[in-house]
């Protein structure tokens, strides 16, 4: 019956489709969407469990004290450079602005263009990679100001970023041809990539550290080498699409300074997050010993989530909302942020009720072990509890920025991210100094827990200005929709608070046992949550964009 269903549902479909050119554009476009995220998200799918394999070797090798504190400072300096840079205000600025090019001028002219901002943004980061090598001692003061010096721990870290601080160079260009690839469609390349500096560290872990003697140095040379590798990686693709940029100086060069002119704002409104995130790497250099790592392992389990599915969408709907944007079509426009929302919620919530509810074993199935002790572990959980907390609201900001990026409005998402920002710093001070005051086991914790309020005022002020501009529509159901995943996602967590076991059970058993343990309760989320999901009336025709709806029967609310 199952079968025959689905073949009625597809013979509606096609006849749908063969009976209306503006439903078969409708039609391709939902289609191009859906699995363009889909590839997107498999491939970072890949790279984060390549990811995980990687931290597992780092914490098990190297564990959580200071030399493991200053190579996290100086990986995040450069990585934090590249979200602005790169996956941000670079990339913000610069797909919209080529999507209206290739919308309206042939492909010498597109080339011409890339030519040149290809040479604009190499010399420009040429010229800031050389400062920040020679200027690490400063960059070091600046974002980890509480490194102990008579330790070593501050000479340890400016050797460190001096190394990986390159990395900024070669992955901004890796940004900038991925940017190429996905406005031709072209994503499942530019979404693998990462996997290579995993692969790098992984070996720099395994192969390198054990050989020098100061082991940690091992791991900012696969940073080093990473970029040139992931770089190199992406050139033949670009040339098979006729892509491969010749660079030229463009600094005057119109189209050039139209990126310019829409980077400069966005080099902060696009990484709120980051620069939240920063911010509480600072505070944290001031804290016990170990702070800045548990705080990254924490960052590490929340951004996989992110990363496989927020990020996804939204490298997936830049182009998407670019086009529509550039073809004056206001109704696609908003019908894709509605679909893209829809998905981030049913994705975000139940990921961010496992990392409040099971932060602990979590963390002790994954790193747990060698240098990697229980009281890392507990404090790791500490911070992935809170981080968990806000991972909605962080993957609600990936989706809405580019409902402003996509229509080249720059600067509406800065002054919200100052707010945000600021925000996010008052809150570290009232909750972290009386936390300090008291001697609490974890004060490290508020800090990732004043970040996640911060990322839900952030996106908040975004959708109340999509909504005011009159960008974004909300389609019917809402209500309802949200009553829903909120009934569904409570009885997730109930249940994981009253059967998986307490913390001492997880650093107790061995790594087998924890695995198996952790796969049960992972496989029983995975069977109840879309259970209670359609328990409760929810379809998969709820997931599908309106214009797919449209092909095959009047649209259908929740």
């Amino acid at each position: 019956m199952a079968a025959a269903g689905c073949a009625r549902y597809h013979g509606r479909l096609v006849a749908g489709v063969a009976g209306s050119p503006l439903h078969r554009q409708e039609f391709n476009m939902a289609h191009s969407l859906m699995r363009s995220t889909a590839v997107v998200s498999a491939m970072t799918l890949l790279s984060r469990g390549f990811g995980f394999l990687r931290d597992l070797l780092m914490a098990r090798a190297f564990g959580a004290g200071p030399a493991m504190d200053a190579f996290f400072v100086a990986f995040k300096i450069p990585n934090f450079l590249r979200r602005l840079f790169a996956e941000g205000s670079f990339s913000q600025a610069f797909i919209p602005v080529l999507a209206e090019r290739r919308a309206r001028d042939d492909l010498a002219e597109v080339r011409a263009f890339a030519d040149r901002v290809a040479g604009t943004l190499g010399g420009v980061l040429l010229v800031i990679t050389v400062l920040g090598v020679v200027f690490a001692p400063v960059l070091i003061f600046l974002f980890a100001p509480g490194f102990d010096g008579n330790q070593g721990q501050r000479e340890l870290a400016i050797g460190l970023l001096r190394i990986t601080f390159p990395y900024l160079l070669f992955i901004s260009l890796t940004a900038f041809a991925s940017g190429l690839l996905n406005t031709y469609g072209q994503f499942g390349v530019p979404a693998f990539t990462p996997v290579l500096l995993n692969l790098c560290l992984i070996a720099a872990t395994l192969w390198v550290a054990p050989h020098m003697a100061q082991p940690v140095y091992a791991l900012a040379w696969g940073v080093f080498i990473a970029g040139v590798v992931q770089l190199a990686f992406q050139l033949p693709f670009l040339a098979r699409q006729g892509l491969l940029p010749r660079p030229r100086w463009g600094w005057h060069y119109p189209p050039v300074r139209r990126v310019m002119t829409l980077m400069v704002p966005t080099l902060f409104g696009s990484s709120v997050a980051q620069v939240n995130l920063l911010v509480d790497t600072l505070i944290a250099s001031f804290l016990a010993v170990g702070s800045v790592s548990w705080l990254y392992y924490a960052d590490r389990l929340m951004e996989f989530p992110l990363g496989v599915f927020g990020i996804a969408l939204s490298t997936v709907i830049l182009p998407h909302l670019s086009a529509r944007h550039a073809e004056a079509d206001p109704e696609r426009f908003s019908a894709t942020l509605d679909w893209a929302l829809r998905g981030a919620l049913l994705i975000s919530l139940p990921a961010a009720v496992m990392m409040g509810v099971i932060a602990h074993p979590l963390l002790a199935t994954l790193f747990h072990g060698g240098a990697f002790t229980d009281r890392d572990v507990a404090m790791s959980a500490a911070a992935l509890a809170t981080y968990g907390l806000g991972l909605t609201g962080f993957i609600l900001v990936k989706v809405l920025v580019p409902g402003y990026y996509a229509r080249q409005d720059t600067r509406a998402p800065v002054r919200i991210g100052l707010i945000a920002m600021g925000v996010n710093t008052g809150l570290n001070m009232i909750l972290l100094v009386p936390a300090v005051q008291r001697s609490l086991a974890a004060p490290h914790a508020f800090l990732a827990l004043s970040t996640s309020l911060a990322a839900y005022l952030n996106a908040l002020l975004l959708y109340r200005g999509l909504r005011r501009s009159g960008a974004y529509l909300p389609s019917s159901g809402w209500a309802r929709f949200l009553a829903r995943m909120g009934i569904a996602n409570g009885l997730i967590g109930l249940g994981l608070w009253w059967w998986v076991p307490a913390a001492p059970y997880w650093v107790a058993i061995a790594g087998r046992e924890r695995l198996l343990a952790l796969g049960m309760v992972l496989v029983a989320v995975a069977l109840a949550y879309p259970a209670l999901l359609l328990l409760l009336g929810v379809r998969p025709r709820h997931f599908r964009l309106p214009s797919e709806a449209a092909v095959t029967s009047p649209a259908q609310t929740l």
